[in-house]
């Protein structure tokens, strides 16, 4: 395959229907199946980790699925895992499909649950449960989908690749170690990016997002220092307080607002979809001029679309002090940015110093497991494929290109210079994304669909 650029004007034309949606009543039932199993699993950094009991059980679905054992491995890696497994093509000379995708969740206390977040449950139309959206039922569409293409007699012409990373949720090692591994692939399809929107009042398809490119994650740590001393005997000098300053200042700033070709993409497009009128008018506004002030008041208040606009930088950890009745020696934050494409960290870390303007105070990039890299290109066979999958599963429903505001695995692909982009079929509300949050649920109505657009989607380019 060879990259092909696109005008985003074509990309963002409704695909025409080329047959009705197929139902795959097995596949359907073994994703939903095979997703409640590894939803019960608690895959969740630290001690006690089942992250690999979760790689046993895709591993065990692929065999059962007509996958040889011999072309899957596990590896261990500390508490977690990897998986990666190969289905053969017909010509050894092409570079191989990946499908991407991770086996951790983030932490969910039960406590603070509606229902327990590891014991998954089908209410109301929907799946309840941590990972129901990020992302282990993606990961089980896409190995029901790969099962369901072998029932029906399908041979790929190259290799495709299925991978599970142990650790995306925290250090992402494993996808590092991952993508070195199959830097060699023609492009990666990340069941962890995309997806699509359903309106609010209907419940209906709106559109559908495929992202090419990924905002890099940092953290930096700011840190006062003193002396301290009695708190019977305070002073202007503190800790505390200057570090708390230095919080609110940066909290109120705003980073330049920018557009790269994949947000203004996505502004144009989607303004129409939107439900709230003054939020569609300021994403025509932005999208044809990011200077503009009242535009960008009105998205920065609106936590969908803060993100999409440029940098963000907030402070999720705090600690100080040692003693109840002593003055603090200490007093560390921690600051969470996403970074804008286009920005260094030294850069950012700059201008995070320059905001706080506390003159005790010092920073310094504690970043884990992020690189920040370039947009993966607009590639013809790719945006071909999915709207003809688009077709298959959601006649007429269109098809936009974002920017993702958060980091995946995708990156260490596209460090290793692999074109990656983000693929999930998977429709909600953008009112019901609990993603990382309080009682994590997906539509099951959901399964049908992306089940017929991952058959189409896979065949299609892995021929």
């Amino acid at each position: 395959m060879r990259p092909v650029c696109l005008t985003f004007a074509a990309l963002l034309l409704s695909g025409t229907a080329l047959a009705a949606p197929s139902s795959h009543p097995k596949a359907e039932a073994e994703a939903l199946d095979l997703a409640k199993k590894a939803i019960a699993m608690r895959s969740v950094a630290g001690p006690g980790d089942q992250t690999p009991k979760v790689a046993a059980l895709y591993r065990d679905a692929l065999v059962a699925g007509g996958f040889k054992a011999s072309d899957i491995t596990i590896t261990p890696d500390g508490t977690t895992a990897y998986l990666i497994a190969r289905w053969p093509g017909s010509d050894a000379k092409l570079k191989p499909l990946v499908i991407s995708g991770h086996m951790d969740v983030v932490e969910a206390k039960p406590a603070d649950w509606t229902r327990d977040p590891f014991t998954p449950v089908v209410e109301n139309g929907y799946l309840f449960g941590r990972g129901a959206t990020d992302m282990k039922l993606n990961g089980t569409l896409a190995i029901a989908a790969l099962s369901e293409l072998r029932r029906q007699g399908f041979k790929p012409r190259r290799d495709i690749v299925i991978e599970f990373s142990g650790d995306e949720e925290t250090d992402m090692k494993t996808g590092a170690i991952i993508a070195k591994k199959l830097s060699n692939a023609e492009l990666v399809l990340n069941m962890d990016g995309g997806g699509g929107v359903l309106n609010e009042k209907t419940g209906q398809p709106e559109y559908l997002t495929w992202d090419g490119a990924e905002k890099t994650y940092a953290d930096f740590k700011l840190s006062v220092t003193n002396p301290g001393g009695h708190s019977s005997e305070p002073r202007k000098s503190n800790a505390i307080n200057e570090l708390a300053a230095a919080l609110v200042r940066i909290g109120d700033y705003r980073f330049k607002p920018e557009l790269n070709d994949l947000t203004r993409a996505y502004f144009t497009a989607a303004a129409k979809y939107q439900g709230d009128p003054k939020i569609a008018a300021a994403m025509r506004a932005f999208a044809a001029n990011p200077a503009d002030k009242a535009a960008i008041e009105s998205l920065a208040a609106d936590p969908a679309m803060v993100g999409k606009i440029g940098t963000t930088c907030i402070a999720t950890m705090l600690s100080g002090g040692h003693a109840l009745n002593a003055l603090p020696q200490r007093a560390e934050a921690n600051i969470n940015c996403r970074i804008f494409p286009g920005h260094s960290r030294p850069e950012i870390m700059a201008e995070l110093k320059r905001v706080a303007a506390e003159p005790h105070l010092t920073i310094a990039d504690v970043t884990s497991g992020s690189v920040a890299t370039a947009a993966s290109p607009v590639r013809a066979d790719f945006t071909a494929a999915v709207q003809k999958a688009m077709a298959a599963a959601y006649p007429g429903v269109p098809v936009i290109p974002v920017m993702a505001a958060g980091a995946s695995d995708s990156m260490w692909f596209r460090a290793q210079h692999v074109d990656s982009y983000g693929a999930s079929p998977v429709f909600t509300k953008e009112s019901e994304n609990f993603s990382h949050g309080l009682n994590e649920r997906t539509p099951v109505a959901d399964i049908a669909p992306s089940i017929t657009y991952l058959t189409v989607l896979f065949s299609d380019l892995s021929k």
